[in-house]
């Protein structure tokens, strides 16, 4: 019994064992930069903000799917952090998540690059979609988002379903 006991450990350690080889990656020369917890936000030029804007509006036409940060499928927060990614700003996953980033801006300050977010559930102010803002002239917000019916597109602020839902702004970068 002391045998079989014995040789049954000897295996499972063996089996558990994994490969000692290890992966060579090639670190890039590009700095990743997260949202700070202390100043809140991060440092991106015009350029950048253009550069985002430019990466999430060739997702347009883009199908919706919860979770999706591809082609092939993207929910709203999914745009926000894939967008913002590819100018190495590293954003939270979810929209609560992001809600609670960045500076509070006044709907009348925004910029292009911040977000907006909106409460969709009728009877609810709890946050759960956001976009990015996308083209600002006094008096009118443009906004790039993923929606559940017709994917990636882009809105205006004053259309009566998104005015009604607004909940707030906010400058991420």
């Amino acid at each position: 019994m002391k045998k079989i006991l014995l040789l049954l450990i000897i295996s499972v350690c063996i089996c558990n064992c994994k490969s000692s080889k290890r992966a060579v990656t090639k670190k890039s020369n590009t700095t990743k930069r997260s949202i700070s917890k202390t100043t809140n936000s991060a440092t991106v030029s015009a350029k950048e903000v253009s550069n985002i804007i430019s990466y999430a509006k060739t997702f347009e036409g883009t199908r919706y799917k919860y979770g999706g940060t591809t082609k092939k499928g993207m929910d709203c927060s999914g745009l926000v952090v894939t967008a913002f990614k590819k100018e190495d700003v590293l954003l939270p996953r979810t929209t609560t998540d992001l809600s609670k980033r960045g500076d509070w801006v006044d709907v009348k300050d925004v910029q292009e690059g911040d977000l907006l977010f909106f409460a969709t559930k009728k009877n609810s102010r709890k946050i759960n979609h956001v976009g990015i803002v996308t083209l600002r002239r006094p008096g009118f917000i443009e906004f790039i988002h993923s929606t559940t019916s017709r994917g990636v597109i882009t809105s205006r602020l004053s259309e009566r379903y998104w005015y009604t839902a607004y909940v707030q702004a906010r400058r991420i970068i």
